[in-house]
């Protein structure tokens, strides 16, 4: 039977890449990659230079358009949901190229666990009648690559933490917790709680333009607004991520 891997190569350092992630690529024939256009091609060499740099034997590079969707829809899970699909059909298209013994892989930015659709799509299409085996290898999260740049805890001694996207952070602060990791936040969200509160931001983490702010929020937001602004008009596009502690 068919096989895919599902690799999580770290938030955007080379060196993230675990050895475990390393023993994998080397057992792949044939990878998959959704391109995402011109202005996120900096991610697709990425994947390239890691394949350049680990993978021996011979293997195949399959692509897919990824498709668009819309970013400020009126039904988020409607659009989310159909959005996938999209992507499972595109998926389904290149599956089809993989012979039954060979080896897929699709390398997974962050870890496939955390806000990544990958795993879902691989879901869909085995619910549509696909037979193949999956594997998942874990990699560096863009929370951990956030604290580590930081050199903080992500967690307070005997408290929760809770990750969420900034959509749910805008309509309140999540019950329960003084540690909020919040990720896809197109709208700086953060600049809503209380100004006392602590944040831990970063953007591009593990690149070599990476960008880290700390402080208060009364005091960073204007600045972080400023940076992450001046940051996407520059390269395009943004990947951000932060951590709110109530002190």
């Amino acid at each position: 039977m068919r096989k895919i891997l599902v690799i999580g190569i770290g938030a955007g350092n080379p060196d993230h890449l675990t050895l475990q992630a390393v023993k994998a690529l080397q057992t792949v024939d044939v990878f998959f990659v959704l391109d995402k256009g011109a202005v996120k091609q900096e991610l697709v060499d990425l994947r390239q230079s890691i394949l350049a740099d680990h993978v021996t034997g011979p293997y195949r590079v399959l692509e897919g358009r990824d498709p668009d969707r819309d970013r400020t829809p009126d039904n988020y899970v409607q659009t989310i949901e159909a959005w996938r699909r999209d992507r499972a059909d595109v998926c389904a298209g290149l599956l089809a190229e993989l012979a039954d013994d060979e080896v897929g892989a699709f390398l997974v930015w962050g870890d496939p666990s955390l806000y990544d659709s990958t795993l879902a799509i691989l879901d869909d299409l085995l619910a549509r009648g696909l037979e193949f085996e999956v594997e998942v290898i874990p990699g560096v999260t863009s929370v951990a690559a956030l604290t580590a740049g930081h050199r903080v805890a992500l967690n307070q001694v005997g408290k929760p933490v809770q990750i969420t996207t900034g959509r749910r952070l805008a309509e309140g602060w999540p019950a329960d917790v003084d540690d909020v990791a919040v990720m896809l936040d197109a709208k700086c969200s953060f600049e809503g709680v209380d100004q006392d509160t602590w944040i831990y931001w970063g953007a591009y983490l593990g690149m070599p333009d990476e960008i880290l702010v700390s402080g208060r929020v009364g005091e960073v937001a204007a600045e972080i607004r400023a940076l992450r602004e001046e940051a996407r008009a520059r390269k395009g596009w943004i990947m951000d991520t932060y951590l709110l502690r109530r002190t």
